[in-house]
């Protein structure tokens, strides 16, 4: 008789878990450091039907190499989700979500073997039909979108998720799944990508919900760490503004919770205070800006993950957006909404994109420097952070003109030579140590330099096009 192929490794099956298949060792076990044993060895399946190119490694994601990570036997007994797609559509798009996607939703983890939508989101999709719809869907309008052949596909996908996840929702075990929250959350960010504004934030206010059920979002960070940062992280994206609370300085309560860097030296925190004008910043904001130059002097010593670094980018815009308020001056504003700016720069885009989110950050920081103009300036390395952080922010829109406009003043008056003065100024107010953050700022100062060696008849004055941009911010 024919030995039955089975349907997972050996420790998959007994601890009746979904297996991914992968060989010579599924993500389950690569996670856990345990033998892992197939009843049979399946066949892999070919290069040509996969899509790979060739032998070696895979290369993904500007040219990222994905070394010893395979698909060849990833679904040798199609024991994924049926779909009402084509068997190889359907092989096709899962490719482009393990090696593309994957990787595009999480670029601070480019480890195959380490990155979370390998390792723990997808082992949940082969279990669930709902998540394994939205996961394809997010492959597929890529694809689509590529193709410019319209969303057929796509909105197979789309109807047969949405009806999955009502008959989820509508069974209260099944409702607060981690794979229930994280197909909702997706189909928000899809929805906010394609301009449904309205069944976005229907879906955001469905994940809320299911997330009070299960605790608090802290509750649901001890349990589900992806399923937590993606459901802040999306939430405040798609909203515009935090939809959670944090918690203290301490970690209590029940919102976004801190890192544990954020607590270390607390006793000292208010003996560095260098710039005399921050005496006269709101608590809130001069607490954050000393805590977080605190934990980025610790990170020049013990540099900390690219997952601590997307907690701790979270946690920071929560609470600065959260005590945001027309009531305090300028000045505190302004290093606010430069911080959250900063903090968008250095995290990069993570599960969607944070461009809509940012230009409204851009433009409140350019409402508050023009007040700041009408006060006597006496922070001009603040100035000088202020507007390379805004130009960064604004690259590539039409504010960053504005910002290059102020950026040339600032040079004349600091008699900045090149871009390594800038960053003196730039680095001695908040800054954090990388391989490539130099690289993000001193392109726009030679721009500017550059312009300012062929041009002395530069003058410094905040109020360039102002008239117009005010128009333009209010």
């Amino acid at each position: 008789m024919r030995q039955t192929l089975r349907r997972s490794c050996a420790a998959c099956a007994k601890s009746k878990a979904s297996c991914d298949l992968r060989t010579p060792r599924c993500s389950r076990c690569v996670k856990r450091e345990a033998q892992c044993v197939y009843a049979n060895e399946p066949t892999p399946a070919s290069p040509e039907t996969l899509g790979r190119e060739d032998g070696g490694s895979l290369t993904t994601l500007d040219g990222v190499s994905l070394s010893g990570y395979q698909f060849g036997s990833l679904d040798p007994f199609d024991s994924y989700p049926r779909t009402r797609l084509p068997r190889e559509h359907v092989q096709r798009l899962i490719y482009s979500f393990l090696h593309k996607i994957a990787f595009q939703y999480y670029p601070l983890d480019l480890n195959a073997t380490s990155n979370p939508f390998l390792i723990s989101w997808w082992p949940l999709a082969l279990g669930d039909p709902a998540l394994f719809h939205v996961s394809l869907q997010t492959a597929c309008l890529d694809e689509e979108l590529l193709a410019q052949r319209g969303f057929q596909a796509s909105e197979i996908l789309m109807a047969d998720s949405v009806a999955l996840l009502r008959r989820k929702v509508g069974d209260a075990s099944l409702a607060v799944q981690d794979g229930t929250m994280n197909s909702v959350i997706t189909l928000a960010a899809i929805e906010f990508g394609k301009g449904n504004i309205k069944v976005s934030e229907m879906h955001v206010g469905g994940v809320k919900k299911l997330v009070d059920m299960r605790g608090g979002i802290n509750s649901l960070r001890q349990t589900s760490p992806l399923t937590a940062r993606m459901v802040g992280w999306v939430s405040m994206l798609v909203m515009g503004h935090p939809q959670f609370e944090t918690q203290d300085d301490v970690g209590i309560g029940e919102g976004i919770p801190p890192i544990p860097e954020w607590q270390l030296d607390s006793g000292v925190l208010y003996n560095d205070i260098s710039e005399p004008c921050m005496m006269d910043v709101d608590y809130e904001v001069k607490n954050v800006f000393i805590r977080l130059r605190n934990v980025f002097q610790r990170a020049q010593q013990i540099p900390f993950p690219t997952t601590q670094l997307h907690d701790l980018t979270c946690f920071v815009i929560h609470r600065l957006l959260l005590s945001a308020s027309d009531k305090t001056n300028p000045l505190t504003e302004c290093i606010r909404y430069t911080i959250i700016l900063y903090m968008f720069t250095i995290h990069g885009p993570t599960y969607y994109s944070h461009a809509i989110i940012q230009n409204t950050i851009v433009t409140r920081l350019m409402k508050h420097l023009m007040q700041l103009d009408s006060t006597p300036s006496i922070h001009e390395s603040l100035d000088a952070w202020f507007v390379a952080i805004g130009m960064v922010a604004s690259s590539g829109t039409a504010h960053y003109l504005w910002f290059m406009e102020i950026a040339r003043g600032i040079a004349e008056s600091l008699q900045l030579r090149d871009s390594t003065d800038a960053l003196v100024h730039i680095k001695s107010v908040l800054w954090l140590d990388s391989a490539h953050g130099e690289d993000i700022f001193q392109p726009h100062w030679n721009a500017i330099l550059d312009y300012a060696g062929t041009s002395k008849s530069l003058e410094y004055s905040v109020h360039v096009s102002s008239s117009s941009i005010s128009t333009e911010i209010s």
